[in-house]
C-alpha cells in the first residue's frame, strides 16, 4: 500500500486535532469566575484529582475561597467538626501584614479538621479491653474496610539482605521480608534469570493496626517504667499470652494462657523464658483445627504452599498493658530429631525471632492432624528492664 506524502499526513493530523479539541482546552478559555463556580459543585476527591491536570487547574482546585466554603459547609453538617483556625489565621495575617490568607491555608485546615474528627470518632467507639488480646473489644467494627488507609515505606535493598524463604510449591516461592511482608515469586526452574513477582502479602498485628489507625503518632506511646520495690521478682510473673495460627482464611489455632512466669535462675542468654506448653505434660498439648498451609491467588492462578502459616502472638503484663506482640508469616520446618517420644509422627518446628524476643513452637504430625507439644516465648531482658524499671 502506497504511503501518503509527509505534507499530506501533517495536514491530516492538524485537521483531526482541530476537529477533536479536548474539553479541558475549551474550559481553560472560560473566565476564572465561571471556572470557580463550576469547581464549587465538586467534592474533595474530585478537586484533588483535577489539581493534577495542569498548572491552571492546580491553582483553581486549591483556591482559598473555594476551600473556605467547603470547610464551612462541612462544619455545619458535622457539628463536632472544630473550626479553631480563625484566631491563628488572624494572628498569621497580622504578622505578615496581608489581607488574604496564605496559599492552601483553608485546604490544609479542612483536611486536618477531618482527620481530628475521624480520629476522635473512632476513639469514642472503642469499648473495654478484651482480656485475651489486651485490645479494645470493638476493634473489628472500628477498623472496618474503607475507613482508614495505612502507608508503609520500605527500604527494599536493606530488607532483601535479610530475606528468608518460608515455603514453595510448583508455581511460586514465598520469601519473607520483615516487617511482615511476604513476597510471592514465580519459580523459574530452567532459567537463571531473576524471577518476577507474582503477588505481595502483608501481615500486621492487631495492636499495630490499632496504633497506626487511632493515634496521631504512629509509634508506640512512651510509658513510664512500672517500678516496685516490694516484689523481689517484679516483672517476672503475671503474664497472659494469646497465640493464634491461621492460613490467611481461618484460624487453625487460638489459645490463651494465663499466669505465666519466669524465675531469676531461669534467665539466660539475655532472655526471659515463659513456657506455656510443656512437652512432659500431655494435658497441655493442643491439637490444631486444620491443616497447615498458606493459600495464595492472583489474577488467573491459585495454589497452597504447604508447611507455612501466619503466627500472631500477644503478650500482656499483669496490669493488662501490651508488652510484646508479633504478627508474621512463618515456616513449619521438618525436624530430624524427635522432640517428643510420646508420638510416632513427624516432628516440626515453628521459630520466630527478632530484636525483642523469640517464639518457639514444636509440633508433631499425628496422621493428618498437628499437635502442639511445646510452646515457649522468650523476651529480651533489656525490654523487661525498660518496661518495669528493673536491672536483671
Amino acid at each position: 500500500m502506497a504511503t501518503a506524502p509527509k505534507a499530506v499526513r501533517y495536514r491530516a493530523v492538524r485537521t483531526f486535532k482541530r476537529a477533536h479539541k479536548s474539553p479541558l482546552i475549551l474550559l481553560e478559555r472560560l473566565p476564572l469566575e465561571i471556572l470557580l463556580k463550576i469547581l464549587s459543585y465538586l467534592d474533595v476527591s474530585a478537586l484533588y484529582t483535577l489539581s493534577h491536570v495542569n498548572k491552571l487547574f492546580y491553582q483553581l482546585a486549591n483556591d482559598n475561597v473555594l476551600w473556605e466554603k467547603i470547610h464551612k459547609a462541612e462544619h455545619r453538617r458535622k457539628r463536632n467538626l472544630k473550626c479553631d483556625c480563625t484566631y491563628e489565621l488572624l494572628q498569621m495575617m497580622s504578622r505578615m501584614e496581608v489581607e488574604d490568607p496564605p496559599e492552601n491555608f483553608w485546604k490544609h485546615q479542612h483536611l486536618n479538621s477531618l482527620i481530628k474528627y475521624d480520629t476522635k470518632t473512632m476513639k469514642s467507639h472503642l469499648g473495654i479491653l478484651n482480656r485475651h488480646t489486651g485490645l479494645p473489644s470493638r476493634t473489628r467494627q472500628v477498623l472496618s474496610p474503607g475507613r482508614r488507609f495505612l502507608m508503609l515505606k520500605v527500604d527494599m535493598q536493606a530488607v532483601a539482605e535479610r530475606m528468608q524463604i518460608i515455603g514453595r510449591d510448583k508455581l511460586v516461592e514465598l520469601k519473607l521480608l520483615q516487617p511482615g511482608i511476604v513476597l510471592g515469586v514465580w519459580r523459574e526452574v530452567n532459567s537463571k534469570d531473576q524471577s518476577s513477582v507474582a503477588f505481595v502479602m502483608f501481615t500486621l498485628h492487631f495492636h499495630r493496626l490499632v496504633e497506626r489507625s487511632t493515634q496521631e503518632n504512629p509509634l508506640c506511646p512512651i510509658l513510664k517504667p512500672m517500678c516496685n520495690d516490694v516484689d523481689p521478682e517484679h516483672g517476672l510473673h503475671g503474664y497472659q499470652l494469646h497465640v493464634a495460627l491461621n492460613d490467611t482464611t481461618c484460624d487453625i489455632m487460638s489459645e490463651h494462657f494465663s499466669q505465666l512466669f519466669c524465675r531469676k535462675a531461669d534467665i539466660g542468654d539475655g532472655l526471659m523464658r515463659l513456657r506455656a506448653i510443656s512437652r512432659s505434660n500431655a494435658s497441655q498439648h493442643a491439637r490444631l483445627a486444620g491443616s497447615v498451609g498458606l493459600p495464595w491467588s492472583c489474577e488467573t492462578l491459585q495454589g497452597n504452599v504447604q508447611n507455612g502459616c501466619v503466627l500472631s502472638v500477644t503478650l500482656v503484663d499483669f496490669c493488662q498493658r501490651k508488652f510484646w506482640c508479633v504478627g508474621s508469616a512463618v515456616s513449619v520446618q521438618l525436624q530430624e530429631t524427635p522432640v517428643c517420644y510420646d508420638y510416632d509422627g513427624e516432628h516440626f518446628l515453628i521459630l520466630h525471632q527478632d530484636s525483642e524476643g523469640r517464639v518457639e513452637m514444636q509440633l508433631v504430625k499425628e496422621q493428618t492432624r498437628f499437635v502442639v507439644v511445646s510452646l515457649a516465648v522468650s523476651v529480651a531482658v533489656g525490654k523487661v528492664n525498660k518496661h518495669f524499671g528493673t536491672s536483671y
